[in-house]
């Protein structure tokens, strides 16, 4: 995959380890910067994670961002960002950046996309034009991107698919992370495989070891967080991790809720993206050591204090929990909430996230990671997951 002459576009050291789990920490390296990990990355897919500036993600800590392929595809275009200077220049983002492959929104647009063995056809959800992404495209236009970290085409198969629709899915994905690792044209962007298996656990190792073989730069975990109850992901992520190759940075797609992150490190995953902790911000939620609070709730309309006064984000610092609640409450004719909200709250989740990865790779370092876990799970209480699939079903499928 690499030219002996050329340097590699991403290497990957581990600096320490758990010895009571498989949790590690590391440092992903890459043309745009280095990647302490474990690691949370806000996700941008529009170029741009959504109410906040660069500034402030940088202010908050983040050392990577992810933007959407598919997204970009259809809007502004692949082309035009390339004029700009790539997604860096024109989102004004100068550290690395992941690009996923627009595999899941492809999976998500259900009746309007047709897969065969070469591609994906679809109509697009902003105009009805016809679309084909192959594994060859999708290269081309990352390569026009230019994000550092890419992924390849996949395809994944939803919970409740037969195994016959999954080992289908899975042995097509595999064909198409040879064709992609075959048509990758420049040698400055890393390439992570996908292995998918949905959730039989066989297939999922079988799928891992076939990935882990091939020559990728990294592993990005996908076909988990669909639906399916948290301890099958929980099951099925310990069925892959062990097959993977040990000095890859492993990346696991779609997961952001701070008792999922820890579980995860636990596991042995570096890195982790989700839209949750900015689509949770919008509606109200906020993280807090003992679990997500409802700033619409009237028990917050005279707190002076900061919503978490153990954080150090911008917002815990400078607005009080009682001035949220009342930006999100002044609804009008023409919004739902004042837009300042949207930014603060989304810089307090992001934050939340970022500090919680800090500390986990602080806890690693010195070697003590089992016990900053326990003392999160003593305090953090996660929604209930029964609520919580009802809500989702009641909402309309974002295409973020």
């Amino acid at each position: 995959m690499h030219d002996s002459a050329v340097p590699p576009a991403l290497t990957f050291e581990i600096t320490a380890r758990c010895a009571a789990t498989s949790a590690r920490a590391g440092i992903v390296h890459t043309p745009h910067g280095d990647i302490p990990t474990p690691v949370f990355m806000p996700v941008g897919t529009h170029a741009t994670v959504k109410a906040v500036g660069p500034d402030d993600l940088e202010a908050m800590g983040a050392s990577i961002i992810l933007s959407n392929t598919y997204h970009m595809l259809l809007r502004p275009g692949p082309e035009l960002v390339a004029r700009f200077g790539g997604l860096h220049g024109f989102m004004r983002w100068p550290h690395p950046i992941l690009t996923d492959s627009g595999g899941f929104q492809v999976f998500s647009l259900g009746k309007l996309r047709e897969v065969s063995d070469d591609g994906v056809r679809f109509r697009s959800h902003l105009d009805g034009a016809e679309v084909v992404l192959t594994p060859e495209r999708v290269m081309e236009i990352e390569a026009l991107l230019g994000a550092d970290i890419i992924l390849p085409l996949d395809e994944c198969p939803p919970y409740g698919a037969s195994l016959n629709e999954v080992r289908r899915a899975t042995e097509r994905t595999h064909h198409w992370a040879e064709r992609a690792l075959a048509s990758k044209v420049r040698p400055d962007q890393a390439l992570f495989g996908i292995p998918q298996g949905g959730m039989d656990p066989d297939l999922r190792a079988e799928s891992a070891r076939f990935i882990g073989s091939l020559p990728f730069d990294g592993i990005s975990i996908g076909g988990l967080s669909v639906g399916e109850p948290k301890p099958v992901m929980w099951r099925m992520l310990e069925a892959v991790i062990p097959e993977l190759p040990d000095g890859k940075p492993r990346h696991l797609l779609g997961i952001g809720s701070p008792d999922d992150l820890l579980e995860g490190i636990a596991c042995g995953v570096d890195m982790f993206d989700c839209v949750l902790p900015t689509r949770t911000a919008r509606t109200g939620g906020l993280y807090t050591p003992t679990g997500r609070v409802n700033l619409r709730g009237a028990r917050f309309r005279e707190q002076t204090g900061p919503v978490d006064p153990t954080c150090d984000c911008y917002t815990c610092r400078t607005f009080s929990a009682g001035y949220l609640h009342h930006l999100i409450r002044a609804e009008d004719d023409d919004s739902r909430g004042e837009l300042l909200y949207y930014r603060l709250a989304s810089i307090h989740n992001l934050r939340f996230l970022i500090r919680l990865m800090e500390g986990a790779r602080r806890s690693l370092l010195e070697g003590t990671f089992p016990a900053y876990r326990a003392r999160f799970q003593a305090t953090f209480v996660p929604p209930d997951q029964a609520v919580a699939a009802e809500q989702r079903a009641k909402r309309p499928r974002p295409r973020e």
